[in-house]
């Protein structure tokens, strides 16, 4: 009996050059098996935010081969040349982490790690040959594997693109989620990050406003306000930035409903908390409208708490993680957009 072939869909944000389209929706292109990602349960919206001087420098990705895995990404540049590094980390780093022999086996973390430190070499090779510019660019990266047949997920990451769960309080009432982190900020003033950095030769120095940053011993550059990133090739070689990735693994149980990727235009004034009760209000089926629902509260929260003046890039993936574990994709549903 011949086996029947495993479906493959694939979504990810696309070059989007524009400067002016405030709150836009980054272009999304469409890869693999025709499949409405609500079947999945999965939502996604990249918003440009208010910056007239970049375009908007986050990226994502989602992947899911039916039965066997799923991958998440959200990639936030920063730097003149943000937008470029994230997109190029975007492409090329779930390639190679599906493409090892280690991928989906016991050394999945070491696999991860070791993903981050050839990524770096490749952005370094990139820049080098001036396809794009990572002196002073680069971008967060936070990725998840979703093992559907071991019910596990493992997420590696750098700089502040949180990932959050949302887990019902109440495994048998199912009736409150309660939201909190999987993943920590690689701030520089952290106590075991500042000892890296100084420990390399770098300074961790408070801008006088809200950030603390990282710089050369005998410089005021680079001045990154992360102490863990992809690409910034200056902040790695002079200030003692890094891009070994932290990696969490986590066995899923039956009250891990929801999973939240976002950059830190949601975290930086909506709590894991918000977020999670926010979503939590519709169901599967509803993933995209709770993804849009999540950016149009943290870019109202921008417009708040800083007068209107700024708003980041605004990135969120939505997963309902036991949908994702009980449905497959199947022909029926949104065909695909290139």
């Amino acid at each position: 009996k011949q086996k029947q072939k495993q479906k493959r869909f694939a979504a990810s944000s696309q070059v989007d050059p524009s400067l002016l389209n405030f709150f836009g929706n980054k272009l999304v292109g469409f890869t693999g098996d025709p499949v409405d990602p609500e079947e999945l349960g999965l939502g996604f919206t990249c918003r440009k935010g208010l910056k007239q001087e970049s375009p908007n420098q986050d990226s994502w990705m989602v992947l899911s081969v039916a039965k066997a895995f799923s991958l998440y990404g959200v990639f936030d540049g920063h730097g003149p040349g943000g937008h470029e590094v994230s997109h190029f980390v975007k492409e090329e780093l779930p390639k190679a982490i599906i493409a090892d022999s280690r991928f989906r086996t016991s050394s999945m973390p070491a696999m991860l790690r070791d993903s981050f430190h050839s990524m770096q070499r490749l952005v370094a090779a990139a820049d080098k040959s001036h396809l794009l510019e990572a002196q002073s660019s680069g971008t967060t990266c936070t990725i998840c594997v979703h093992d559907h047949s071991q019910k596990k997920i493992t997420i590696a990451h750098v700089a502040d693109s949180t990932c959050v769960l949302g887990q019902y309080e109440d495994p048998v009432k199912r009736d409150k989620l309660v939201g909190y982190a999987l993943t920590r900020d690689h701030k520089p003033n952290l106590k075991d990050e500042k000892a890296r950095i100084e420990k390399a030769g770098g300074r961790v120095i408070h801008d006088g406003f809200s950030n603390h940053r990282v710089y050369a011993a005998s410089g005021s550059y680079p001045g990154l306000n992360m102490s863990r990133c992809l690409g910034d090739l200056v902040a790695h070689s002079c200030a003692g930035c890094t891009c070994e990735p932290e990696v969490v693994e986590r066995k899923l149980k039956p009250e891990d409903q929801l999973l939240l990727l976002c950059s830190d235009g949601v975290w930086e004034y909506v709590t894991p908390q918000e977020a999670v009760d926010l979503v939590g209000l519709g169901g599967p089926g509803e993933a995209m409208a709770s993804a849009d629902r999540l950016a149009k509260l943290a870019w109202d929260r921008w417009l708040i708490e800083e007068g209107g003046l700024v708003v980041d890039d605004i990135t969120a993936l939505v997963v309902y993680l036991q949908h994702q574990q009980q449905h497959q994709p199947h022909q029926a549903g949104r065909p695909l957009r290139k």
